[in-house]
């Protein structure tokens, strides 16, 4: 009689593998050079106010991983668009509210709370004085942001306070989005 390999099965909360997140951890400590990754979007003018955004892929630790997914955006009618997709704004809402989603399933998941609903809604104002070039003493984009997360599972009041401010401290968007970033433009005529 051969001895069949026992396999134990993996360790999931939220959907999350959380053995497979302590292990990337881990690996993250191990060498900083697993820490690295780059992320790369192309957008293309699809006409008026249209574009299409194209992602091929991410490196993390130096590998290049593909990926192939399009967004499309567009800007509602009153902005001069055909109301086809979301603008901009509301992608750029959506990019803030998903990252901080994904920090706060993962830490749930981390520390053993089981979620059972999780809501993000964000919202801010933007004058369109300063968008449309009317007044140069108007910002152009927003000058504050506010969010809300409704948050419901088996943790305690103390530990999903825990767990939002880790997520505050340590998701990517909220990082960017809440601290100036240097951007680097370069013009190309074709």
């Amino acid at each position: 009689m051969v001895a069949q390999a026992k396999t134990a099965s993996p360790n999931v909360v939220n959907g999350i593998d959380v053995d497979d997140l302590f292990a990337l951890i881990d690996g993250v400590k191990r060498d900083a050079a697993k820490a690295k990754t780059n992320w790369h979007v192309a957008t293309t003018w699809r006409g008026q106010t249209r574009s299409r955004a194209q992602v091929e892929g991410f490196s993390i630790g130096g590998e290049q991983i593909p990926r192939r997914f399009s967004i499309d955006i567009d800007e509602p009618q009153e902005l001069g668009g055909t109301n086809q997709f979301a603008n901009p704004q509301e992608h750029l809402l959506a990019a803030l509210n998903a990252c901080m989603m994904v920090g706060y399933v993962a830490q749930c998941a981390v520390h053993g709370i089981t979620l059972e609903s999780l809501t993000i809604e964000s919202d801010g104002e933007i004058d369109l004085r300063g968008f449309l070039g009317i007044d140069p003493a108007v910002p152009a984009g927003y000058e504050s942001l506010s969010y809300t997360v409704r948050i419901k599972g088996d943790g305690t009041k103390e530990e999903f306070a825990k767990v939002h401010e880790a997520v505050m401290a340590t998701s990517p968007n909220f990082y960017s989005v809440s601290r100036p970033v240097a951007l680097k433009p370069t013009l190309v005529i074709e």
